[in-house]
């Protein structure tokens, strides 16, 4: 109390005290506007330059805000360190928290380097039919910790990245074209140039299938009750469903026509000593005589 009794009464001291002061939090203040001003100009030159370069725009955005947290954390430290403060255990502190939220969020932490991923490395894009996850429909939207997802029963389904990334994932929009592979079986009876040549000309009335490369029909293999054909064609990939469930139902309308024989499974079930059990059933009701009723008269 008296040491401030006397810095009031002499403003030398008093100055000498406060100037020392005065001039670190000027001093603090000059370096995180002047190192803010300087981070965002970075940033600013990292967005233009990763837009030449045809990168994802969320990519883009998400390392610029990530940069952007580190850079405004270092020019923090800085300015503390310029007040007194012990930087050291502050950067400690820091690190511990972030240790802290890492173990905590470790999931999530998992899923967003999964997105990471998914958008660097654009397995699919936005539109593209895949089946990723277990999961097969149309994505929607591909997000940093997710990717939407909607059925052909119009679900949405939201699946988490990490789920992606350490599953096979099939596009099915990744190339132009697509092949439609069926395997058609007839009868052993059933006229095999024939069938041949009605298949043939299905693929060839087809107005899907591409014409190059040229379709083909093979005789595949001589199976226990069929004959079966390979039936091979080429359409867009977008064309794909539409021409493969026309081909079948035309297939199966042609054959119909052409009286050919499309054979389904069949089994023959044996039961051990039944025959033997039935033929002495049918004996024994070839011996036995009918027994004979007597009508008694009624009194």
């Amino acid at each position: 109390m008296v040491k401030w009794r006397e810095w009031l009464q002499t403003p030398e001291l008093l100055l000498d005290a406060a100037l020392p002061v005065l001039l670190n939090i000027l001093a603090a203040l000059l370096i995180f506007w002047i190192g803010k001003w300087i981070v965002k100009r970075l940033i600013w030159l990292f967005r233009k330059v990763m837009g030449r370069t045809h990168v994802d725009d969320m990519l883009i955005g998400f390392l610029a805000n990530m940069l952007y947290g580190i850079g405004l954390t270092v020019v923090v430290i800085a300015a503390l360190g310029k007040l007194g403060v012990d930087t050291t255990s502050a950067a400690a502190v820091l690190g511990g928290a972030a240790l802290a939220v890492g173990l905590a969020l470790k999931d999530q932490l998992s899923s967003f380097a999964a997105g990471l991923i998914l958008i660097i490395f654009r397995p699919f894009k936005k539109g593209d039919l895949v089946e990723v996850g277990g999961t097969t429909g149309i994505v929607e939207e591909i997000k940093i910790i997710h990717t939407v997802m909607i059925t052909f029963d119009n679900q949405r389904v939201i699946v988490p990245n990490s789920n992606i990334t350490t599953h096979t994932i099939t596009n099915f929009y990744a190339l132009p074209t697509r092949r439609i592979d069926l395997t058609i079986g007839i009868g052993y009876s059933s006229d095999l140039r024939l069938a041949k040549q009605v298949l043939e000309r299905l693929l060839t009335e087809e107005p899907r299938v591409l014409k190059d490369p040229a379709p083909s029909v093979v005789v595949r293999d001589l199976m226990d009750n069929s004959v079966d054909f390979a039936v091979r064609g080429w359409t867009l990939t977008g064309d794909w469903w539409g021409a493969r469930c026309a081909l079948i139902e035309q297939i199966k309308l042609a054959f119909d026509e052409a009286g050919i024989e499309m054979p389904f499974p069949q089994r023959s079930v044996h039961i051990e000593g039944l025959d033997d059990s039935l033929q002495k059933l049918l004996n024994q009701s070839l011996v036995q005589p009918p027994s004979a009723t007597v009508d008694t008269p009624s009194r």
